[in-house]
């Protein structure tokens, strides 16, 4: 194309100063409509200025003649040559101005070379493999970005196959469901015996045992290294029901076990760990094989079919067998869970839906189509005889119904309480000792959220509720405060000193004399008689509402509390406000747990997290510096940054910074080989191991850079003072919420925080209170949360409990 080598190429001879002089210029290379890596830097960003036409003359191949005025010194302008400058003088536009021998000479030469210059050439023949790489990456990220279309697109279609029952107008309460279509429980796989070089030792001799005692005496073996293991009643329970399964399964080669000090469990033990050990080293690929594999197994019984809807099973899998673990002080911790069979399975199914058959030899204990019921399977385990069930999962809308209809019911406790109040209040003085006790358990419950409590058998742990405290459990100290001291659900220990009122202060004495420790205080009660008189005083309330209802008013009075801090608060004080109304309700409810053993480590780990970052801040601060020195002084105080990254010295960053060198050198060989494991499991060609080590090669230089600023309180100025700013808040907004983390992990360090918000907290006051403060809900709210109650999510900003 004519022109078309002067339209994309400067020669050098062309660039001029102000003088006239030649002035030196790195040539521009021409930009494919695709490719611009080979654009250079100050041509990529500089943007063009238009050169003003100088006057052209005609060629010549004798010298010009220096003028004999100097020319006033000007600006350098570059004149790019086009087609339309062709055009020009053809119609009688400006002339060339002529030109010296050599310049034309020049001229002529590169007419005869390609486009680019020898030394870009050679470049450009040597760089087939970073394009290669480049369109890779290119590649890739675009299937990123489809991959999360995608999920996004699964969401929200997810979201809308989301049956609404809460929209229904469903009259009748009692029936549950019309059809029942499932495919029963799955049954663990059956046991897999040791490899013959795998024996336990018994009085320094092999034990050659066969699968049924092989398999009880693999359950302890796996535990040897546990609390469990030195916990005499768990070591106890266990001995006592192998030497049973034993006496029905001796040992193969005649030995008999009659001491549990002389058994030697570790050879199994070891090969345990060994196998766990391979399966920790599977390939990714190789995990998700396996985890198809199980998935495609399990499948048929994940879903069942109600109403024509397909919706997700909770618990299908039946627990394999093992030893029972319990809570706390339980007298059966240790004892032989044994292996449920269809033999003990009743299932619950549509009238004329298929009878499923069982994954393993037998038959099923009976088979009922009771539509008022929302179990599917249920049987009774051997160690404590209680019953098991099986329903359908937590977003599902039969759980979702019942979910609701208990907030429902706490809600409408609201329309009463005070009522209720009034009477138990006028009962405490009762002279029916019946009633009194009564008025003084409720009052208990109401104000303490005490549990009603239910009966113990003798093979249960040692649990108590109101209604069943012993008068060990209550010390009275005058004038008016009870401590109360006993184990609450769960083996947690319940202890409390509360000031009560002077007459249930002076009915607990009454209560307690001529009684010895061991018994009952309100022996005149029951969990059902009280249950009994809370319904004909609101139909459908029982201690249990009580305590939903005082969980839930009081969550939303303390949210309430602090609606004025909350106008211009930033999201970790939100995080803090919620977080401290959240733990006040659990405190309250008596949801506590034991310290975990590792919160020491995780506190120290918070701290190193928080110094990383306030390192993070300082070299953005130093960057801010070199870019905008002003911007600096207006923004920040020297004196207290000093003071704040006081901890922060040239020793702790060396080591710092070496430590993050090598975790980020580990990372990116991780990533490698990670990403090549999943390209190999998708049949893709493995990355080569350039990319790496560019990788690598980046890592390395970019921290040998750091090495060089350490000490002189500078960095170099990277990018643009208004992106260092931008970078900096967002930096201050999540030291400041990592310290709100730290403090709250602290503070909850003994309460469990999450059993009041799936169990005792309307879901709706948080999904109102998120909407009304600007909050997103599943920062408060687990993904399990949000899909067990899709029913919350559509309230107003304004709803109240």
């Amino acid at each position: 194309m004519p022109g078309a080598h002067e339209a994309t190429t400067v020669p050098a001879s062309k660039a001029v100063n102000g003088n006239g002089k030649a002035k030196k210029s790195k040539p521009t290379v021409k930009a494919e409509a695709d490719d611009d890596d080979d654009i250079p830097l100050a041509a990529a960003t500089k943007p063009k200025r238009v050169a003003k036409k100088a006057k052209i003359e005609p060629e010549s191949d004798e010298e010009v003649p220096k003028p004999k005025r100097k020319a006033a010194p000007r600006k350098s302008k570059v004149k790019e040559e086009s087609d339309a400058d062709h055009d020009s003088e053809e119609d009688g536009g400006p002339k060339k101005r002529k030109r010296s021998t050599k310049r034309a000479k020049k001229e002529e030469s590169e007419d005869e070379v390609p486009d680019v210059p020898k030394k870009k050439r050679v470049k450009k023949e040597e760089d087939p493999e970073k394009e290669k790489i480049r369109l890779r990456k290119e590649k890739e990220k675009e299937e990123r970005e489809r991959k999360k279309a995608e999920k996004i697109k699964k969401e929200e279609e997810e979201a809308a196959a989301v049956f609404r029952w809460w929209e229904q107008d469903k009259k009748d309460n009692s029936q549950k469901w019309t059809t029942l279509e499932h495919q029963g429980v799955y049954f663990p796989p059956p046991y897999e015996p040791l490899p013959p070089n795998v024996k336990m030792i018994y009085d320094g001799k092999t034990v050659d045992l066969p699968p049924d005692s092989e398999e009880v005496m693999g359950f302890y073996a796996a535990l040897l290294e546990t609390e469990h293991a030195q916990d005499e009643t768990f070591n106890s329970n266990f001995f006592a029901d192998w030497l049973k399964v034993l006496g029905t399964h001796p040992p193969r080669n005649s030995i008999k076990i009659k001491a549990f000090d002389k058994c030697d469990f570790r050879p199994v033990f070891q090969y345990f760990e060994e196998e766990k050990a391979k399966k920790k080293a599977l390939t990714t690929a190789e995990k998700k094989a396996l985890k198809e594999e199980r998935d495609k197994i399990e499948a048929p019984y994940a879903f069942c079919i109600i109403d024509g809807r397909k919706e997700k099973v909770g618990n299908f899998r039946i627990e394999p067998p093992g030893l029972f673990r319990g809570r706390g002080e339980h007298p059966r911790k240790g004892a032989l869970k044994q292996r449920v069979r269809p033999e003990d399975i009743t299932l619950n199914i549509g009238k004329d839906s298929a009878i499923p058959k069982p994954n393993m030899p037998g038959k099923w204990k009976a088979i009922q189509h009771d539509n008022t019921v929302t179990w599917l399977a249920n049987w009774i385990e051997n160690v404590n005889q209680s019953h098991k069930y099986v329903f359908l999962a937590a977003g599902s809308s039969l759980k979702g119904q019942s979910d609701m209809a208990k907030f429902e019911k706490a809600r409408e406790l609201k329309d009463y309480v005070d009522q209720i109040r009034e009477d138990y209040t006028v009962e405490l003085k009762s002279k029916v000792m019946a009633e009194r006790q009564r008025a003084t358990a409720m009052y208990f419950i109401d104000k303490l959220a005490l549990r009603a409590g239910n009966e113990k058998g003798e093979d249960e742990a040692d649990t108590v509720g109101c209604c069943s405290l012993r008068c060990e459990h209550v010390t009275l100290e005058p004038p008016n405060v009870i401590i109360f001291d006993f184990l609450g659900k769960d083996s947690i220990r319940y202890y409390n000193n509360p000031a009560v009122e002077g007459q249930v202060f002076k009915n607990v004495k009454i209560f307690k004399e001529n009684k010895d420790e061991g018994d009952p205080v309100f022996d005149r009660v029951t969990t059902a008689s009280l249950n009994k008189h809370l319904n004909n005083q609101m139909k459908g309330l029982t201690a249990k509402v009580f305590r939903t209802y005082n969980a839930s008013i009081t969550f939303q009075t303390l949210l309430d509390e602090q609606q004025e801090k909350l106008k211009n608060a930033t999201f970790p004080e939100k995080m803090a406000i919620y977080n401290a109304a959240n733990r006040q309700v659990a405190i309250l409810c008596n949801h506590q747990r034991a310290a975990p053993k590792t919160h020491d480590q995780s506190m120290e780990k918070m701290r190193f997290k928080i110094k990383g970052l306030r390192y993070d801040r300082m070299k953005l601060r130093h960057q801010l510096v070199a870019l905008d020195s002003k911007q600096y002084k207006k923004r920040f105080d020297k004196e207290d940054e000093e003071d704040e990254d006081s901890d922060i010295d040239d020793d702790w960053i060396e080591d710092y910074e070496t430590q993050l060198e090598k975790v980020e050198l580990e990372k990116a060989m991780k990533k490698f080989a990670k990403d090549n494991e999943k390209r190999a499991a998708d049949g893709q060609e493995a990355l080569p191991q350039e990319d790496l080590d560019t990788k690598l090669e980046g890592i390395k230089t970019h921290f040998a850079e750091l090495a060089k600023e350490r000490g002189t309180g500078k960095a170099k100025g990277r990018g643009d003072a208004e992106k260092v700013m931008t970078a900096l808040q967002k930096l201050e907004e999540k030291i400041a919420l990592q310290k709100s983390n730290m403090s709250e992990k602290d503070k909850g360090k003994e309460v469990a925080l999450s059993t009041s918000k799936i169990n005792y907290l309307d879901p709706r006051i948080t999904v109102a209170w998120c909407k009304a403060n600007d909050v997103d809900v599943r920062k408060m709210f687990s993904k399990t949360l949000m899909t067990k109650f899709p029913w919350a999510m559509e309230v107003e900003d304004d709803w109240k409990f």
